[in-house]
């Protein structure tokens, strides 16, 4: 049997013209527009509560929210809540990278092993990691190990998938004259399917990044484990509107930080493929 999901092909394997003409391109402007986009968003959400659309008790004004993101900033036990939020998140991307990279080469390499698993891949995959709270809670408590089984579980898929259908995309031509000149195992890996899915795993990677942020707030949120998630549920049941507010948007920003990070990181690893040039190139 063959998965029958289909899988994007990563955003890297596609070229990209910029069109860039005197310094400045899509790229420049593109950020100027989020820019603009967010300080229109943020403007809105000044003046909403303010004319009385929304009571300012359930959503306060942007100024509010600034106050406290500065009250935060300045105290330890945010610093502390941040620092474990990154903790689980880096932890539990690291693991899932290191088992989806093992793993999918394995299978990906042994056409019995990929036949004998597809669909298992397709029966676990979708299982929302949310629903295995009960069991990270009943084995770890709330502990750091009940987000770390979360996060491996979200992002490990995320990035199973995409190095499978990496080794998959081998040219069939590069292969076989592979195989005619006796290459080794070892050697075929390294210079045949590594450059060929090193595209599709930083795509994976990308977004097990952004998929463990997001579990890693939420067990959090939900079973009580010390971050971010906890520090906004303590929040709101406090009655601290303003500080909830502003930890939610620290947790926004973290994500886009994390986006970031992970693009520049397929730059950087990818810079001799050729849409990383393409969008280099004047």
């Amino acid at each position: 049997m063959t998965p029958t999901a289909t899988v994007p092909p990563p955003a890297a394997t596609a070229p990209v013209s910029t069109g860039r003409s005197g310094g400045t391109g899509p790229r420049g402007g593109n950020a100027l527009l989020g820019l603009l986009g967010f300080a229109t968003f943020l403007a809105l959400l000044e003046v909403v509560p303010r004319t009385g659309l929304v009571s300012a008790n359930y959503l306060p004004p942007t100024s509010r929210i600034a106050g406290a993101l500065a009250e935060l900033l300045g105290e330890g036990r945010f610093w502390v809540a941040v620092t474990d939020t990154l903790q689980g998140w880096f932890l539990g991307l690291a693991i899932a990278v290191a088992l989806g990279v093992v793993v999918g080469f394995v299978i990906g390499t042994v056409p019995v092993l990929r036949e004998f698993t597809a669909s298992t891949i397709e029966f676990l995959r979708p299982i929302p990691s949310v629903a295995l709270i009960p069991l990270a809670v009943l084995l770890f408590g709330s502990e750091l190990n009940s987000v770390l089984l979360l996060v491996v579980y979200a992002a490990f898929w995320q990035v199973l998938v995409q190095v499978l259908y990496g080794v998959r995309d081998v040219d069939p031509v590069a292969r076989d004259t592979a195989y005619t000149f006796g290459f080794s195992r070892w050697t075929r890996i390294r210079h045949l399917l590594w450059p060929t899915a090193l595209p599709y795993l930083l795509t994976g990677i990308r977004l097990a990044a952004a998929v463990a942020l997001i579990l890693a707030i939420t067990a959090e949120l939900i079973i009580g484990a010390p971050g971010l998630g906890n520090e906004i549920n303590r929040a709101q049941s406090g009655g601290a509107v303003d500080s909830m507010y502003a930890l939610i948007i620290v947790t926004g920003l973290l994500g886009v930080a994390v986006n970031v990070l992970a693009r520049r990181l397929e730059r950087a690893v990818l810079s001799w493929h050729p849409s990383v040039r393409g969008e280099e190139s004047p």
